[in-house]
């Protein structure tokens, strides 16, 4: 990898490289998608209650979240091949447990492998990308990256359903967590044969300590954010989530005091010294905190309030991702011209989505899946102009040394983002559908989202000027 950065001897090389990276994370985006659409034939073959089914999702995230960022820098350490070929096959294997589960509890223990193991594959993929394009190919590169992104929100709704639904083989539910294994086996063999061999970087080792520190801190925070709801949010709950912070503050000096001593921080301190990357984190935070909590309201306002049937539910988003696919091509042709400026756009862009779509709701009294479908489109658009983007913009300032370890900052915040949005957005859609109706808890959700898309623009903006 080291040679490829440096010498860009074999140019086309690199973009079968990218071609690897991108299809672990479609891989990665497709899993994240079909559970969900395999949720109910689930709970109804291993008998899981509803708390354990939503652990099945929650226990995911938190792994993931948690990890991530050791998982990057096990990249910077190790060398992003190694790790991404032992994510992959890790991810693979725990798949196939998953597939494998005969309860709940069984199900729920072989989620959180599977996240664990995410957290190694995953951030080797933004980590690859901006070390293989520093040139005037990076647009293009993210802008592969962002599509990928959309196909794999558009295949899981679609391929969940079909899997489900044709239950092959006779093996239901269980073939949406198998169909990983053949998928990762291809993507080890091409990795082992197309990415270069990187050394272990001499004299360097993982700061364990800083690792649990930074796990427990990470696990009070974004734990009680997914089960809060479920737990009322007891007066514990809170003290939990005070405790996590004052962790994450304790590891800041933890590693502060690694560097002194000579050691490699699990985080490049000097990324915390970054204004334009810390803003850029800010921005990363808002705009997932409208993100997976959009989806959640969206599709619980058109079970629940117009009671449009789960399958028609879903093909309404295949039809945003496909809008979102487009834009994400276009954002990297734009962003070769406009910058950052491209992330203000989308941004506003999906203000106005969310505008179209609360004019239809109040204007249409039942909207068919149709209609929303459409309507939701502008959103998708506005949306696949920033992801991609996003990231690049974000990690550019971040040095090859360190491209493991901002890439894992950057999974673990939007990972902290869209556990915070499905809780606080999430609480308040139901409250407010509970006592007056779905349809003005979605208008009050998607003030929210309008809110949060706001302030992300505000420190996108921060950032823009901070590098100009």
């Amino acid at each position: 990898m080291h040679q490829i950065v440096s010498t860009r001897a074999d140019s086309s090389r690199r973009w079968w490289v990218l071609a690897i990276v991108v299809a672990a994370q479609f891989m990665f985006g497709v899993d994240a998608f079909i559970v969900n659409v395999a949720i109910p034939t689930i709970a109804l073959e291993l008998h899981a209650s509803p708390a354990q089914i939503e652990a099945v999702i929650a226990i995911y995230l938190i792994a993931y979240a948690t990890l991530v960022v050791t998982g990057g820098r096990l990249g910077d350490i190790y060398g992003t091949r190694n790790v991404f070929i032992t994510g992959v096959a890790g991810f693979s294997v725990t798949s196939l447990w998953c597939g494998l589960a005969q309860s709940g509890p069984e199900l729920i223990l072989a989620r959180l492998a599977q996240g664990a193991t995410a957290a190694l594959m995953v951030p080797q993929v933004l980590a690859t990308l901006h070390l293989l394009f520093a040139d005037s190919a990076r647009a293009r590169a993210f802008g592969i990256y962002g599509i990928v992104l959309g196909l794999a929100g558009a295949a899981g709704f679609m391929l969940g359903g079909v899997l489900v639904t044709f239950d092959l083989a006779g093996l239901g539910w269980r073939v949406v967590f198998f169909v990983n294994v053949p998928c990762g086996a291809v993507i080890i063999a091409a990795a082992l044969k197309i990415m270069p061999t990187v050394p272990r970087r001499a004299g360097t080792r993982l700061d364990i300590p800083g690792a649990v520190v930074l796990f427990t801190g990470l696990l009070c925070l974004i734990g009680p954010l997914l089960f809060g709801h479920d737990l009322n949010w007891a007066a514990w709950i809170w003290l939990v989530m005070a405790a996590g912070v004052a962790i994450i503050a304790a590891f800041v000096r933890l590693e502060r005091a690694v560097a002194r001593r000579g050691g490699m921080p699990l985080i490049d301190l000097s990324l915390l010294a970054d204004a334009a990357f810390m803003r850029g984190l800010v921005a990363v935070f808002f705009f997932f905190f409208a993100n997976l909590s959009f989806y959640l309201t969206m599709t619980m306002f058109m079970q629940k309030g117009l009671q449009i049937a789960p399958l028609q539910a879903g093909l309404v988003f295949v039809l945003l991702a496909l809008t979102f696919v487009v834009a994400s091509r276009h954002s990297g042709i734009r962003a070769k011209h406009r910058g950052t400026l491209v992330l203000i756009e989308g941004c506003l862009l999906q203000v106005v989505g969310l505008a179209v779509l609360v004019a239809t709701v109040e204007v249409v009294a039942a909207p068919s899946a149709l209609l929303l479908a459409l309507v939701l489109m502008v959103f998708g658009y506005g949306q696949g102009l920033v992801m991609a983007p996003l990231s690049s913009a974000v990690l550019s300032s971040v040095t090859p040394a360190s491209a493991g370890a901002g890439s894992g900052m950057y999974g673990t915040t939007a990972q902290i983002g869209n556990a915070a949005g499905v809780a606080a957005i999430g609480a308040v859609f139901f409250a407010v559908e509970t006592a007056i109706s779905a349809r003005v808890a979605l208008f009050a959700a998607c003030a929210l989202f309008v809110l949060s898309i706001a302030i992300s623009a505000a420190f996108l903006s921060w950032m823009r000027r901070a590098t100009a």
